[in-house]
């Protein structure tokens, strides 16, 4: 009969598993050529700006130096996203619109927010302590609210650069097959 903390780590297991197989299939989709989702860029818009203002509120009224770290990494992340989007290849074609994006750059920004949670979720589990539960709050450390901040203004300006390529591909003339 399996014990409290055998049952409590196999919940851990399960929960790691499963954010490791959301991981490899977030990071699988950036390498390659995608197709131009109608709702995905818009559902990125709408849900980190949201995100980010729930963070800003709690955690930057409780740490002003979390809230300015986080809106330095927004910063970062827009100019990384305008970056991005300039490495990135667009193809409009009959079959829909399609864009390769930069797999480096991308791939790298989550890593390092992944590797990032690993370190504050992880490293007491690793010691062995517990830590005091102010520290143990994600929103209170600086350092995890700058690289989130980082990943959600590169996404929120990405997506944003996607919609209006759309908008612009959508508002040229169709060219019409010559009839012989």
């Amino acid at each position: 009969m399996p014990t409290s903390i055998d049952t409590h780590l196999l919940v851990i297991a399960a929960v790691v598993a499963l954010v490791a197989w959301r991981l490899y299939s977030r990071i699988r989709r950036m390498i390659g050529r995608q197709r131009l989702s109608r709702v995905r860029p818009w559902f990125t818009v709408v849900a980190f700006p949201l995100l980010l203002v729930l963070l800003l509120a709690t955690a930057g009224a409780m740490h002003p130096m979390a809230g300015v770290a986080l809106l330095a990494g927004v910063a970062l992340g827009t100019g990384l996203g305008v970056f991005g989007l300039r490495l990135t290849r667009f193809e409009a074609t009959p079959a829909g619109l399609f864009y390769t994006p930069n797999a480096h750059l991308g791939i790298a920004l989550s890593l390092l927010f992944i590797l990032r949670l690993g370190y504050r979720i992880g490293l007491p589990l690793v010691t062995g302590r517990l830590p005091d539960p102010q520290s143990a709050q994600l929103g209170s450390s600086p350092l995890t609210l700058a690289i989130f901040g980082t990943l959600a203004g590169y996404y929120v300006s990405y997506a944003i650069g996607l919609l209006r390529w759309r908008a612009r591909v959508s508002a040229l003339p169709v060219e019409q097959p010559d009839e012989h």
